[in-house]
């Protein structure tokens, strides 16, 4: 499933403006536009409590192939396959582009790296398909139904996907 994520295109995401910036009546109607954006999305993907929801554990991936272990990597976030699922998978990273990375073991991949604390969105991370060999700017965030949604984008295309949490 292919969808345009607004939230993918640089400089998009939610941004605090102080007090002088938001009495200024001379600011620029592409502010008032970048506030109504914010406020939109916060209404679409629920309270910054949201950013509270934990992350950091095992997920299942979408295609029931790996699962994943998400755990904080010095100040950002990184998710490494933890095991392979699928018996038809092979077990080494044979798709890598770096040829010195093809004979190392899927498990113990890293998959998602990079990833900041934005609001209730981990951004500014990449996420790595093993199955491609391609590496994608990515966001993750914990939906309400407790799910985690990583969109992956490429320019202005995004594709999200959903991992369910393993206990």
């Amino acid at each position: 499933m292919r969808d345009q994520d607004p939230r993918c295109i640089p400089n998009a995401l939610p941004v605090e403006l102080g007090e002088r910036e938001r009495s200024e009546a001379s600011r620029p109607r592409s502010r008032h536009l970048s506030s109504a954006v914010t406020a939109l999305l916060l209404a679409v993907t629920g309270s910054p409590a949201l950013a509270a929801a934990p992350i950091f554990g095992r997920w299942l991936t979408d295609d029931r192939s790996a699962i994943i272990r998400i755990d904080p990597c010095g100040r950002s976030l990184c998710g490494v396959i933890e095991q392979v699922l699928d018996p038809r998978a092979p077990g080494r990273d044979i798709n890598s582009p770096d040829r010195s990375h093809r004979s190392r073991p899927l498990v113990g991949t890293t998959v998602l790296s990079g990833f900041h604390l934005a609001g209730a969105f981990w951004t500014g991370g990449r996420a790595y398909d093993p199955k491609s060999g391609r590496s994608y700017r990515s966001m993750l965030a914990v939906q309400p139904d407790r799910r985690l949604k990583l969109t992956g984008c490429v320019l202005v295309l995004c594709r999200s996907r959903f991992w369910t949490r393993v206990n």
